[in-house]
């Protein structure tokens, strides 16, 4: 199950109390709207709230979408987006190592 939680907009992560067991859930923390690319800390420490609600280890980490996710695309750059992936990985493997 991939929830988008890139902006304020997105909500709280309480609603994750009603997952049920067995489901594993991905958080789109990482915009791929914008180019300016996210706090790893600030990443940990929403993936630790998260896990207030599903264990952690039934928890991933990925961008929210695509990085076009309308016909004419987002305006950020190849750069941008390798750093956003990147990103990712490194958080992942501090986190769940």
């Amino acid at each position: 199950m991939l929830l988008e939680y890139d902006d304020a907009r997105s909500g709280s992560f309480e609603p994750l109390k009603d997952i049920p067991e067995g489901k594993f859930v991905v958080l789109g923390l990482v915009t791929t709207k914008r180019g300016r690319l996210e706090d790893k800390e600030e990443l940990r420490q929403r993936i630790s709230q998260a896990s207030r609600y599903v264990s952690l280890e039934r928890l991933g980490l990925s961008p929210q979408c695509g990085f076009a996710s309308s016909i004419v695309g987002n305006v950020i750059s190849f750069e941008e987006q390798r750093r956003k992936l990147e990103l990712v990985v490194q958080t992942a493997r501090e986190v769940w190592g």
